[in-house]
């Protein structure tokens, strides 16, 4: 039969390539592929279409719509629609964004026994370290004293 991983019909071919999964979000409405550019969400106790930015992630009760169709976008009679802001430029990061990042990589670099210390460190007379103080802690985020309290 010849080598392993080898049929009658030839070497095993990858995959076939496919359309259906892509990086990309694509508009909700059957037979459009053009890109996601917002998210529409029902709120059925307010009879309100709400339709914004595009989510940060794909959720199984709200919808993405291209340009076209979220421009187009009507709602059944006796429902309002409310319109968000819809952004197109790409997303930048804010200074709140790369200042956080900053201090993210600041703390990830600090020795391990200076980070677990105990009272606020000093580095003059009554004066504090110009390192800002965990103060409180909630999952993933912390709230940090600032340097000048």
């Amino acid at each position: 039969m010849g080598e392993p991983g080898e049929s009658r019909r030839g070497p095993l071919k990858s995959a076939v390539p496919s359309n259906v999964v892509s990086p990309v979000r694509r508009c909700s409405r059957t037979a459009c592929g053009r890109p996601a550019v917002a998210t529409l969400t029902y709120v059925y106790a307010d009879s309100t279409a709400v339709l914004g930015p595009l989510a940060t992630y794909a959720e199984p009760h709200c919808y993405d719509l291209c340009a076209e169709h979220s421009e187009r976008l009507t709602a059944p009679r006796g429902w309002e629609v409310v319109r968000l802001a819809i952004d197109t430029g790409p997303a930048r990061p804010s200074g709140d964004d790369l200042e956080a990042l900053a201090n993210a990589v600041r703390e990830a670099a600090r020795p391990q026994e200076r980070a677990a210390g105990g009272g606020p460190q000093t580095t003059g007379p009554g004066r504090r370290d110009s390192q800002p103080m965990e103060v409180a802690r909630r999952g993933h985020l912390r709230v940090l004293r600032s340097p000048d309290s």
